[in-house]
């Protein structure tokens, strides 16, 4: 069956990854809509025909792979939109974004894998896109297939590198991500702290910002703030992501056929898939991103060996980690979670899903022994977890219990935080923030120590939702 795929780069914005789950979020979710409804949406669909003529593929496996694209074409913006939005420059008529995405064969679980677009690769030998002519193959960056063969060589170009079959491609531009953050009405993002970059024309105040859909380009494209860091970009764009699905569940689109249609239409005006995508790929899509949460789906980017290898006539590239990526694509294709609380030796802490560090905790003592909720923030804050450092007095509770009350949105760094709590239950709470709440109901409850993630595993926990304190 078929799967799925794109990718960012080094030092280039992943706005890609917001547009290609969002694309999978607000169009495809089709559980929440009938039948009926994505059969008229797949047959307006753009199509193009990347797999034509390609061989010696690599082996269709468990789940299905998609290769996202997201292109630097700007056609549909006017002199105006780009002079305001500082998108001026020639679209180099290449992949900006490249993501693989996975579904697995239950349709429950989504991975999704960004590919550096700078990524040192050969290109095979190919038809010219521009001339017609067949040439060799050459070094080149993995960006560069795009311009050189079109959709076709870019395939080719992921299969070979990643050895994973792609199944269904999808093609997004510029235009579609900002329109369909119009027609949601904007999207909220929440700052601890003004951004400006010169660069990309963002300026935020501190706080809570509606951004519309230009704005929002700016936002997740901007490349030169907090030091420019490519992880700090990252978790900017994936709490943009979080927003973006909120968006989406809060005004009901995608559980009102009318708004659905909406935004699906305006998508689908910039988006181009292979022939073989249709009403039951985007069913697919539906039951696996029905329940989508950033927390409970799985980000990682290609391990990386050098950030910065010279390569004459190409300029800077990066080259990727061998060992540890090809660890990364074996997961997809035998179809297997990229990561998990590992199981520990005997006697030995349990590694859990989120660094402690990155897990914000409030003890609470509900048990009336004294001192009893200080003790427990003092020995959650030694074995790394970020707590307030002040415990609180609970009404009493007579169940013995300990609980972890968390937003949904957190679940993975709720489960990280109970790891350290023998005994204790998780209580999930709608809109409680990132904040965990732990509620001490046994007196003799006890903490111990958790490791942090492996520093060897490829995934990226993302944020869920901005963690600034906007109210």
């Amino acid at each position: 069956m078929p799967r799925s795929a794109p990718s960012p780069s080094k030092g280039r914005p992943r706005w890609g990854l917001r547009i290609a789950t969002a694309t999978s979020v607000l169009l495809l979710a089709a559980g929440g809509v009938g039948h009926a409804m994505v059969t008229g949406l797949s047959a307006d669909v753009r199509r193009v025909d990347p797999f034509g003529g390609l061989t010696e593929r690599p082996g269709g496996d468990n789940g299905v792979n998609f290769l996202v694209v997201g292109t630097d074409r700007r056609d549909g913006l006017s002199k105006e939109q780009k002079k305001r939005y500082n998108l001026g420059g020639t679209a180099c008529d290449c992949t900006d974004t490249m993501l693989l995405v996975h579904l697995s064969a239950d349709r429950d679980r989504a991975t999704v894998v960004s590919l550096p677009r700078d990524t040192y690769t050969e290109l095979p030998p190919h038809k010219d896109r521009a001339t017609g002519k067949r040439v060799p193959g050459r070094p080149a960056k993995l960006n560069a297939a795009y311009t050189a063969g079109g959709p076709g060589l870019t395939v080719r170009t992921v299969e070979s590198l990643t050895d994973v079959h792609v199944d269904h491609y999808l093609e997004i531009d510029f235009t579609t991500f900002m329109n369909t953050v119009d027609v949601l009405g904007g999207v909220p993002v929440c700052t601890e702290e003004p951004l400006k970059d010169s660069y990309s024309g963002l300026d935020l105040p501190k706080g809570t910002t509606k951004l519309d859909g230009g704005q929002a380009l700016q936002y997740v494209r901007a490349r030169h703030l907090d030091g420019g860091s490519d992880l700090s970009r990252m978790k900017r764009q994936q709490r943009f992501l979080a927003s973006v699905i909120n968006r989406a569940t809060d005004t009901g689109v995608l559980m009102n056929p009318v708004r659905f249609n909406k935004v699906a239409s305006t998508l689908l005006e910039s988006v181009r898939a292979d022939r073989g995508f249709g009403t039951e790929q985007m069913m697919d899509l539906g039951k696996a991103m029905r329940g989508f949460e950033p927390a409970s789906s799985e980000f990682a980017s290609v391990p990386l060996a050098d950030t910065d290898h010279r390569v004459p006539g190409l300029g800077s590239t990066v080259t990727w980690d061998r060992p540890r990526a090809r660890k990364l694509f074996a997961s997809l294709r035998e179809d297997r979670p990229l990561s998990g609380p590992a199981e520990p030796s005997k006697g030995s802490p349990p590694r859990v899903e989120v660094d402690p560090r990155s897990v914000r905790v409030e003890v609470a003592n509900a048990t009336g022994r004294q001192g009893l909720g200080a003790r427990v923030d003092r020995a959650l804050h030694k074995t790394g977890f970020a707590t307030t450092g002040t415990a609180r007095n609970a009404p009493h509770r007579d169940d013995g219990r300990t609980t972890v009350t968390y937003d949904p949105g957190w679940d993975r760094s709720a489960r990280s935080l109970a790891a350290a709590l023998p005994g204790a239950r998780l209580v999930e709470k709608a809109d409680h923030g990132p904040r965990m709440t732990v509620t001490i109901g046994d007196p003799d409850q006890k903490v111990r120590k958790v490791l942090a993630p492996d520093p060897d595993s490829p995934t990226e926990a993302p944020l869920r939702g901005d963690e600034a304190d906007c109210g």
